[in-house]
């Protein structure tokens, strides 16, 4: 059977090391974390009595209201008896609770889905389904695992009449969508249709079952799907081995042998047994033959052993060590978000098709950054050997849930609709990703009104696909700025296709490089430079070239950084382009959090700010949280409170207070204070006196050391995700990315970029 589960390369694993992984810490894998506060004694009357009443009251009323007041609509219960565990066979309920459990930790990983594992401890299948059948009310989905066949088939059948929200045995159907994506683009690239194909399923178990039922419902004819056993091939007329739901896809034909029905054949699907499939069948089928080997954990044929006979030959496996790996987790955690979401009561053939169909696409597309980054550096590209997305590709959650929601509307499953698919995508986007919802709003403002943006290190593989990114995300025109031939010989390399949105302008051979250099002499002549240092900076240094167009209105804003360390990328930028009028220049970093989101500032410009600078400081980063869509709580922090202990920068600190206070600003602001009283309402209300209303957002940092070690250690230590730090009171609109940006990454800042946070 095809891989299920495993997320990436299989890593080779000592049976030790494996149990002290279950057993470390609190053992297996899973926990329970309340979503509300529970800090108080009214935290607790609100959580249960007697405030738990009022919802129980509304949704006796009212059933449906049970997906508002509790968490029914994002659970999904992960069920087993244990009769078929990965490869390892019947070894009974409590067994199989690991699997379950790891079940469990994927949705959550890859959807945001809730799971439990239960474990029920019986081989009698009505047992199973009475057992199963009134868990509706708890939960918003079943899934079903590692059950026995024929078993699972009445299981499923039965519980999907029986119950009203969706039933999903994932051995069948997972395996099924994932296997019929990669067909979909292995028949796009030999140039077949579906319905004019051989199929051949080798393997009459609960996967293939799935899987000769899904192509069918594609569109492939009745009698050009042959399935085989283990008595070989399932025609009409024959009486031997056979159960409802082998027979009912008994064919019309004269092959009785895998041998015989291979010949000529344009797909073989194996779910079956190492060695089923041999060299010699795999050199009697059609030109080009699709393989799809998926027997785990040996395939029915290796890849090698195909080469031998053939090289022509497209072929996926089950194995994370070979291409196109067919891996379930591509597909449960997303079927199962969209079904959700639209409060589905089944996932039905229209559903499993759109998901396919969805993955299919998505492999076509350019892969970001973080694939690259999980194959060492190599970046897979659409054909024979990526078939398929691999399954930390980021954008799975963005582009499958939609897909499978769209379809339950239309097929008239869902009991919920979803008006906004594109706000849906924006908030899948954000389930996993902060800073996709925090820059939701940016984006759109972008694409309301798009900008001119130059890519300033325009020959760099980073650079290029941002550019293109943005361009494809509707965000407005994208420049690189760099030889021509050079970038086009890398788009060619990386295989994509640049919008037509996106422009190449070599600095060497601009109309405008006269004007630029009288403009940056104009500029530096007082300090020692001559007109032919300006003209060589302008035709040699892209970040001058780039800051020249911005300053001079030939484009909108900038983004570089990935070439040179930030201060060296401002130092050129800052030659170029002055500080607002009226403000002054600081870095703000944004730090997303848990649900929460804080400006931290000055991270780059001055290193022991004065009362007036702070002062400055916090105005200008108040406007940054503004310009986000917050309303801005500023802290002063220091290492005192209010006066306790003293200290040189806590006396900075406060006296940089009294200068709002003069300068009557309007956003709540208040210090000096430790972190923990900023941050934390409990700790504040120690101080009856101070004047925030709540947790402070924005925190203007005593220095810059204690800024940038701040949001470095944040970073590293995990689960803060750090955007920054961004230029603000520039001029002109210019952000500069770390050196190890990615390109997404990239596109994110050129958002901001063309946004101008400095309003």
């Amino acid at each position: 059977m095809a891989s299920k589960d495993n997320p990436g390369k299989r890593p080779t694993v000592s049976d030790v090391e494996a149990l002290l992984f279950h057993q470390r810490g609190k053992p297996g894998k899973l926990e329970i974390t309340p979503t509300k506060p529970m800090a108080t004694q009214r935290d607790l009357s609100l959580a249960y009595s007697p405030g738990v009443a009022v919802p129980v009251r509304r949704i006796a009323e009212d059933p449906i209201t049970a997906y508002d007041y509790t968490a029914k609509g994002n659970m999904v219960a992960v069920i087993s008896n244990g009769t078929a565990i990965l490869g390892l066979g019947a070894l009974g309920a409590l067994a199989s609770k690991p699997v379950m459990e790891g079940k469990a930790v994927l949705f959550k990983r890859f959807a945001d889905v809730d799971a439990v594992d239960l474990e029920i401890d019986t081989t009698d299948v009505d047992a199973f389904i009475n057992s199963v059948r009134y868990l509706g009310p708890a939960f918003g989905g079943i899934n079903l695992e590692d059950i026995k066949a024929p078993d699972c088939f009445i299981i499923e059948q039965q519980l999907r009449e029986m119950m009203d929200i969706p039933v999903f045995h994932d051995d069948q159907h997972g395996t099924a969508i994932i296997a019929v994506a990669g067909l979909i683009n292995a028949l796009h690239l030999t140039g077949r249709r579906l319905q004019d194909i051989t199929l051949v399923i080798n393997g009459a178990g609960a996967a293939a079952i799935a899987c000769v039922e899904l192509v069918k419902a594609m569109g492939l004819p009745h009698d050009r799907a042959i399935l085989c056993d283990s008595k070989g091939v399932v025609y009409k007329g024959r009486t031997d081995g056979l159960n409802q739901w082998k027979a009912a896809h008994a064919a019309e034909t004269e092959a009785r042998t895998l041998t015989d029905a291979l010949q000529g054949a344009d797909v073989f699907l194996g779910l079956s047994v190492k060695g089923a499939l041999t060299p010699e069948m795999v050199a009697g089928m059609a030109d080009q033959p699709i393989i799809f080997a998926m027997a785990n954990p040996d395939p029915e044929i290796t890849p090698e052993e195909v080469a031998e006979v053939r090289d022509d030959a497209i072929m996926a496996t089950g194995r994370s060590d070979y291409p196109n790996q067919i891996n379930n987790v591509l597909g449960f955690p997303y079927i199962f978000r969209g079904a959700l979401d639209v409060r589905a009561r089944t996932i039905n053939d229209a559903m499993k098709i759109a998901a396919a169909e969805a993955l299919a696409k998505l492999a076509r597309e350019d892969v970001p950054d973080e694939v690259a980054a999980a194959y060492h550096g190599q970046r897979p590209r659409y054909g024979p050997d990526y078939l398929i997305p691999v399954p930390f590709d980021p954008r799975l959650i963005s582009h499958i849930p939609p897909a499978v929601a769209k379809a339950a509307m239309d097929s008239g499953v869902a009991g919920k609709d979803i008006v906004d698919i594109d706000a849906y995508v924006a908030e899948l986007s954000a389930r996993l990703d902060p800073i996709a919802g925090s820059l939701q709003g940016i984006f759109e403002q972008a694409r309301l009104n798009p900008r001119r943006v130059v890519f300033a290190e325009g020959e760099e593989e980073r650079m290029i696909r941002a550019a293109n990114a943005f361009a494809n995300s509707g965000l407005g025109q994208a420049i690189l700025v760099g030889r021509d031939q050079e970038i086009e010989q890398t788009v060619r390399t990386l295989g994509i296709e640049l919008n037509d949105a996106v422009s190449i302008l070599n600095a060497r051979l601009s109309d405008r490089n006269t004007d630029y250099a009288d403009f940056l002499y104009k500029r530096l002549q007082r300090r020692g430079f001559l007109l032919r240092d300006c003209q060589r900076l302008v035709n040699n240094d892209r970040n001058i070239f780039g800051s020249c167009m911005v300053a001079l209105g030939d484009a909108d804003a900038m983004v570089t950084g990935i070439t040179r360390n930030y201060s060296v990328a401002l130092e050129n930028v800052r030659r170029v382009v002055d500080p607002r009028a009226g403000q002054r220049m600081i870095g703000v970093s944004m730090a997303l959090c848990r649900g929460r989101t804080v400006f931290i500032a000055d991270t780059t410009c001055h290193e022991t700010p004065a009362a007036d600078e702070l002062a400055d400081i916090a105005e200008g980063a108040a406007g940054v949280a503004r310009r986000f869509g917050y309303e801005p709580r500023v802290a002063f922090l220091a290492f005192s409170n209010f006066g306790h202990p003293k200290g040189e920068r806590s006396e900075t600190m406060r006296r940089a207070v009294e200068r709002l206070d003069e300068r009557g600003v309007d956003f709540e602001y208040e210090g000096e204070m430790q972190a923990d009283v900023a941050l934390d309402r409990q700790a504040m209300a120690l101080y009856p006196f101070a004047r925030l209303t709540g947790p402070a957002n924005v925190l203007v940092m005593p220095d810059v050391d204690s800024a940038s070690i701040a949001t470095k250690m944040l970073q590293q230590l995990g689960g803060v995700t750090v955007v920054g730090p961004l230029i603000v009171g520039l001029d002109k609109s210019v952000q500069i990315a770390p050196l190890s940006a990615t390109a997404n990454e990239l596109v994110n800042l050129a958002a901001i970029a063309a946004f101008d946070i400095n309003g």
